[in-house]
């Protein structure tokens, strides 16, 4: 965003007032944003603060739909590093409202957009989090919660090694089910495994988990581009 523009100035205030347990003033600083927007890029991101703070589902995807719409509207170089986050809020409330199928297809549309992200903490949490979304609606299959990985996770955690947790769990948590995901989780298994840290029977839990990951077949991969068919999601506010 642009940290100058006045609108993101109050969309930051309001954020804050946020943080801070302030949730009318956030937003009432909200709505004074998305009065002064100007054009399609600043109702864009006023809109999708005001779907924040919104009294009822329908009413939050209202303002989801209204922020997606401007952001179509809007310069592409501009928005092009949220309009995954813009696509994720508006399959999450599609999800609220029961609708999977048309939540499913804005999660695939965020994982089109993911590459437009700079690394770092908020690329990894929105991937993430549009990992547990296609999971969620069907697009990739659900993890086997009794298979080799996950138990070894699980043992992980029970021995709080949090070193091999931060090395596995990023490529876990974002896998999208493309062969780059695949080979990026292989690749760090094979990291914990060369480390020689592990008890003997994580060990033997980490081979179990190599082999499978190894013979799975391949995963139908989530959409590679924004190009995306997507549902209509409602008129403006």
């Amino acid at each position: 965003m642009r940290p100058d523009n006045p609108v993101v100035r109050l969309c930051a205030a309001g954020m804050r007032a946020e943080a801070e347990g302030q949730d009318e003033r956030a937003h009432d600083l909200f709505e004074r944003a998305w009065q002064q927007a100007g054009d399609d890029y600043e109702a864009c991101i006023a809109a999708h603060y005001l779907a924040r703070h919104r009294p009822t589902p329908e009413d939050t995807l209202r303002w989801n739909a209204e922020s997606l719409r401007r952001a179509r509207l809007a310069d592409q170089d501009a928005v092009a590093g949220f309009l995954a986050s813009l696509h994720l809020n508006t399959a999450r409330s599609h999800r609220d409202l029961g609708d999977d199928a048309a939540a499913r297809a804005h999660f695939e549309a965020a994982a089109g957009h993911l590459a437009a992200l700079p690394a770092g903490p908020y690329a990894d949490w929105t991937r993430n989090a549009v990992a547990e979304g296609l999971r969620a609606t069907g697009a990739l299959p659900e993890r086997d919660a009794e298979g080799p990985l996950r138990r070894l996770l699980a043992a992980l955690c029970a021995r709080a090694d949090l070193v091999t947790l931060g090395l596995l769990l990023p490529s876990w948590l974002g896998d999208l089910g493309t062969e780059e995901d695949r080979t990026r989780l292989l690749t760090v298994l094979n990291m914990a495994h060369a480390s020689r840290r592990l008890p003997a029977e994580d060990l033997r839990t980490l081979r179990d988990a190599l082999a499978a990951l190894s013979s799975a077949p391949q995963q139908e991969p989530a959409p590679a581009s924004g190009s995306a068919t997507v549902p209509a999601t409602g008129s403006a506010p």
